[in-house]
C-alpha cells in the first residue's frame, strides 16, 4: 500500500504528496514513534492531548506522511505526504480494513467480558505447532488497538487471533469490519464497562455484533443470557457446557475431567484448578475442535498449557541496573511493544537489549533476524546480546556493539555479571530458553517482601482525575516521600512520559535524585534548607518560598544568579506560608531582584475532603484569590496560581484555577471515598515456615500469643522494620493467604510476624497480601487507628518495588 491510495480508502482529500512511498508503520503515538520514510502519523484528536500539536517535531525528527483532521501551513512540510479525513481513527482502522482484505486466511475473533487475552495466548499456545499465527499484541484491544494489531498480517501468516474490547454501543461494528473473523469466541459476560449501556442484554448484543458473518460462534451453553441472544439472532454456532445440550460437555467423575464429544469420554488434566481458568481452557478446546483436530488431541495439549504474562515488571537490577522482565514473550509485535517502552525509561542512559531467538514467526531466519536487527538499531539500543542459534548465525545484521551465546546456560556461565552496571535492561525471550534465570540472576537481592505498583492503574488515576480539568488547567503530581512509598524515581519516570507538568517533592535530595536519574520535568520542592541551596541551582530545582528570612537567604545566595520559586501563602492551614502582614515587604524583595523568577504562587486547603469544613475552604479560596493577585502584579512573567489538592480537585472545581496538585489520589487513595480509582499499591510476603502450636504454648516475643487450642501458624518474612507497624499485633491486624483472612498472632517481630492459618490450606512459600485487592489499604490503616497515608510511607526502603505494566 502506497500513500496515494489512502484517499479512496478513507475518503479523505490529498493535500499534498511530494513522494509516493510506501504505508509501513502505523503511528499514532508520537512518543512511540519509529523513525522511517515508510511511517504514517495519524494525528489524533483525544480528550487530553491533540496529535496534531507533535507534528512539527515528528517532521523535524524525520517522519513525513500524516493524515491529519485540520489543514495547516504546507509551505512549512515540502517533503510531506498529507491526507485531510474527517476522523483520524476512523481512516486507521478503514485502512487497517482494507489491508485485512488482502488476506484470505481464517481468522478468531474473541470478545467478552473477562478471559479475552488469555484464550488468545493459549490459543496461540495450541495452535502454533500446525499454524504461523498473528495476533494482537499484549490486550490491544480498543478502536486503536485493533487496527494496529490487524496491520501486522503479512502474506506468510496462516492464521489471525484477535482479541476485540468495547466500552460503549456502536463501537464492534467498526471492529468487525477491521477483524472480519470467520471464527468466533465469546467467552463470558460480567460488569466490566457496564455504565457504558442501558443494562446486560444490550452489552451482550453489541458484542454479537462481531460474529455477524462467522461460521461458527464458540460459547459457553451454561451462560443462559448469552444462549439466548445467540438463539435469538441465528448465529452458527458450537457450544459447550456440562449441559446434555451442549455440543461439548466437560463431565466431573471422581474428581476427574472427561470430554465428551462424539460418543467418547476422553480424559483431560488441566494444570489449574480455578473455574475461570478452565473455562478459558474449554473455549480452547472448542476452537479445535471446530478446526477438526482430533478430541485427543485438544485434551493432550491442555497438559501443556503455561500460565500467561499479562505484564512486564520493572525491577532494580544489580550494580545499580534497572530490569524490564518480559521473559515470556516474545514475537515481533511484542518486541516491538517493548521497545517503545524501553526508549521511554530514562532512568539510565544505556539502554541494553537480551533477546532469544524467535520461534515460530513464519518468516525466513535471515528475513526475521534483519528486522530485528533493525528494530534494535531504530531504538537506540546501546548493548545487544542475543541468544539461540539463529540470532548467532546471523549476527552480522546488528550494527549496535552486540555479543552472541548459543543458550540460556552458555550465556549464564560466561557473561561476567559485573559487565552490567547502570544501565537499563530488557529481557525478553521465548518460554523455551527460560529466560527468568537471567532475571533471578540479575535482579538485586533482597527479602521475599515486594511493593507492588501497578502502573496501568497509576496512569488510570492519572487520567481519571485529568478529566476533571478544563482545557488548559496544569497538574502537578506529588512524588515526595519516596511518592508515597511507592518508588519515586520508576513513578516519576512515568509521570514524565505521560506528560505531567510538574513534579512535587518534599525535600531537594529527592528532586536531585530524579534528576540524576533523567528526569526533565520541572520539579518544585516544598521543604528547602538554606544548606541544600547548592542542590537546587545545581539540579534546576525550583523551591518553596515561605517565609521573608528564607527569601532573604537564597536573594544573598543567588547573588544576581537566576532561579525560579514557588510563593506559599497561608490561607489558613497555618503551617508554612507568608500572610497578609508580609505582602508589602515580600513584593517589594520580588519586584526589586527580577532574577527571582516566580514561577507559581499557591496554597493549601486544611479541609477539602471534608463537607463540614467547606465554608472554612470557600474563606480559604478567597483569601488566597486577593493575596495571590497582590503578590502577582509585581511578578515580571504572569505566575501560575494553584490551591487544590486530591480532593479539592473531584469536590472544587471553582477553585482550580491554573494548576491542580495531585497527591495520594494519583495511587488509588482518596479522602472523599470516590470508587473510580483503582489502587496502584499490593504488599505482598511470602509464608516462610508453617508448624503446628499445641494449645497453651504461646507464640512470638513476651508470650503474648498463648494458643487456647492446637494451632497452626505460619512465619511471615515481614515485621516492624518492613514497616508492618507493631500495633498490628495479638490479632489486631490480618493478612490474607489464598484468599483468606490470617489473623495476627502475638507481636509483630523486627523481621517476621506469624499468622494463624488454622484451617486453610497453606505451605512454605505461599504469597501473603499485607494490602492489596482483597484487603483494601484503607481497612489495614483503619484497623490501627491510622491513614492510608502512613502505612504507604512507612514501607521501607529495604522492601523491594517492583513497578508492573499490565497487558503490554
Amino acid at each position: 500500500m502506497r500513500f496515494s491510495d489512502l484517499p479512496p480508502i478513507t475518503h479523505g482529500k490529498l493535500l499534498q504528496l511530494a513522494s509516493d512511498r510506501d504505508v509501513g508503520r502505523l503511528i499514532t503515538d508520537s512518543r512511540k514513534a519509529v523513525i522511517s520514510e515508510e511511517g504514517v502519523f495519524f494525528a489524533i484528536r483525544g480528550e487530553r492531548h491533540n496529535g496534531h500539536d507533535f507534528i512539527r517535531t515528528l517532521y523535524e525528527q524525520g517522519i513525513h506522511q500524516f493524515v491529519v483532521e485540520v489543514p495547516f501551513e504546507l509551505k512549512n512540510y515540502p517533503e510531506a505526504n498529507v491526507l485531510l479525513v474527517d476522523s483520524a481513527v476512523g481512516a486507521l482502522q478503514q485502512i487497517a480494513a482494507a489491508h485485512r482484505r488482502q488476506f484470505d486466511i481464517p481468522v478468531v475473533g474473541i470478545t467478552g467480558s473477562n478471559g479475552k487475552t488469555i484464550v488468545k495466548e493459549w490459543l496461540y499456545q495450541v495452535l502454533s505447532p500446525e499454524y504461523v499465527i498473528v495476533k494482537n499484541p499484549g490486550s490491544y484491544n480498543s478502536q486503536i488497538g485493533v487496527p494496529l494489531s490487524v496491520w501486522e498480517i503479512q502474506p506468510w501468516h496462516q492464521l489471525g487471533i484477535f482479541e476485540a474490547g468495547i466500552s460503549q454501543p456502536n463501537e464492534m461494528e467498526k471492529l468487525r469490519e477491521i477483524i472480519q473473523p470467520d471464527y468466533g469466541i465469546f467467552t463470558n459476560i460480567g460488569s466490566a464497562h457496564d455504565a457504558g449501556f442501558k443494562n446486560r442484554q444490550e452489552k451482550i448484543s453489541e458484542k454479537l455484533k462481531l460474529f455477524k458473518h462467522v461460521k461458527r460462534l464458540i460459547y459457553c451453553a451454561d451462560h443462559a443470557d448469552i444462549r439466548q441472544a445467540v438463539v435469538q439472532q441465528q448465529i452458527p454456532v458450537f457450544s459447550w457446557g456440562k449441559s446434555a445440550e451442549a455440543d461439548l460437555r466437560l463431565a466431573v467423575s471422581q474428581k476427574e475431567n472427561f470430554l465428551v464429544f462424539g460418543g467418547k469420554h476422553i480424559p483431560v488434566h488441566f494444570p489449574f484448578d480455578d473455574a475461570a481458568s478452565i473455562e478459558n481452557a474449554m473455549h480452547c478446546i472448542a476452537m479445535m475442535l471446530v478446526l477438526n483436530y482430533p478430541p485427543e488431541t485438544a485434551a493432550e495439549r491442555m497438559s501443556r498449557l503455561k500460565s500467561v504474562p499479562m505484564r512486564l515488571e520493572v525491577k532494580d537490577g544489580i550494580n545499580s541496573c534497572v530490569l524490564i522482565d518480559d521473559s515470556y514473550n516474545n514475537d515481533l509485535a511484542g518486541l516491538q511493544m517493548s521497545l517503545d517502552f524501553l526508549q521511554h525509561q530514562r532512568q539510565r542512559s544505556l539502554r541494553t537489549v537480551i533477546l532469544s531467538d524467535m520461534e515460530q514467526s513464519g518468516v525466513a531466519d535471515e528475513v526475521l533476524v534483519k528486522e530485528i536487527a533493525s528494530k534494535i538499531h531504530r531504538a537506540e539500543v546501546g548493548k545487544f546480546i542475543g541468544i539461540g542459534p539463529v540470532l548467532r548465525r546471523f549476527s552480522h545484521f546488528f550494527s549496535v556493539p552486540a555479543q552472541f551465546y548459543l543458550s540460556t546456560e552458555e550465556f549464564l556461565q560466561q557473561y561476567p555479571s559485573d559487565q552490567f552496571s547502570n544501565e537499563v535492561i530488557l529481557i525478553k525471550g521465548a518460554r523455551v530458553f527460560r529466560f527468568e534465570r537471567i532475571s533471578a540472576w540479575l535482579q538485586r537481592k533482597v527479602h521475599g517482601t515486594i511493593l507492588e505498583i501497578n502502573a496501568s492503574a497509576l496512569v488510570h488515576n492519572l487520567n481519571y482525575f485529568r478529566s476533571h480539568l478544563k482545557p488548559g488547567t496544569r497538574m502537578m503530581a506529588m512524588v515526595k516521600a519516596f511518592a508515597y512509598g511507592n518508588h519515586s524515581v520508576q513513578v516519576a519516570n512515568l509521570l514524565q512520559y505521560h506528560r505531567i507538568d510538574y513534579l512535587g517533592v518534599a525535600y531537594a535530595d529527592e528532586g536531585a535524585e530524579l534528576r540524576q536519574h533523567h528526569i526533565t520535568v520541572p520539579i518544585m520542592v516544598m521543604n528547602p534548607a538554606e544548606e541544600s541551596f547548592d542542590l537546587l541551582l545545581g539540579h534546576q530545582l525550583e523551591p518553596e518560598i515561605y517565609s521573608l528570612e528564607l527569601l532573604e537567604k537564597l536573594i544573598r545566595f543567588l547573588n544576581g544568579r537566576k532561579m525560579g520559586v514557588h510563593i506559599k501563602l497561608d490561607t489558613g492551614m497555618h503551617r508554612l506560608g507568608f500572610v497578609n502582614e508580609d505582602l508589602k515587604q515580600l513584593s517589594t524583595l520580588l519586584k526589586s531582584h527580577p532574577h527571582i523568577q516566580v514561577k507559581s504562587i499557591f496554597s493549601h486547603l486544611s479541609g477539602a475532603d471534608d463537607p463540614s469544613l467547606d465554608e472554612l475552604t470557600h474563606q480559604q479560596a478567597k483569601r488566597f484569590t486577593v493575596m495571590a493577585g497582590a503578590i502577582s502584579s509585581v511578578c515580571h512573567t504572569p505566575p501560575l496560581l494553584h490551591l487544590v489538592n486530591t480532593s479539592g480537585i473531584l469536590r472544587f472545581p471553582q477553585y482550580h484555577f491554573d494548576m491542580v496538585r495531585l497527591g495520594i489520589g494519583l495511587y488509588g487513595v482518596d479522602p472523599t471515598r470516590n470508587h473510580a480509582l483503582q489502587p496502584v499499591a499490593t504488599l505482598k510476603t511470602t509464608v516462610s515456615q508453617v508448624r503446628q502450636v499445641k494449645a497453651g504454648e504461646s507464640v512470638g516475643y513476651s508470650g503474648r500469643g498463648v494458643a487456647r487450642h492446637d494451632r497452626t501458624i505460619a512465619t511471615l518474612a515481614i515485621g516492624y522494620a518492613d514497616g508492618f507497624s507493631r500495633a498490628f499485633g495479638n490479632g489486631v491486624g490480618a493478612v490474607l493467604i489464598n484468599g483468606r483472612r490470617a489473623p495476627v498472632v502475638g507481636n509483630v517481630c523486627m523481621d517476621m510476624t506469624m499468622v494463624d492459618v488454622s484451617g486453610l490450606e497453606v505451605k512454605e512459600g505461599d504469597t501473603a497480601i499485607v494490602f492489596g485487592e482483597g484487603l483494601p489499604i484503607e481497612e489495614v490503616a483503619n484497623c490501627i487507628g491510622t491513614i492510608p497515608y502512613e502505612i504507604l510511607t512507612n514501607t521501607s526502603a529495604r522492601v523491594k518495588r517492583v513497578m508492573v505494566a499490565e497487558g503490554i
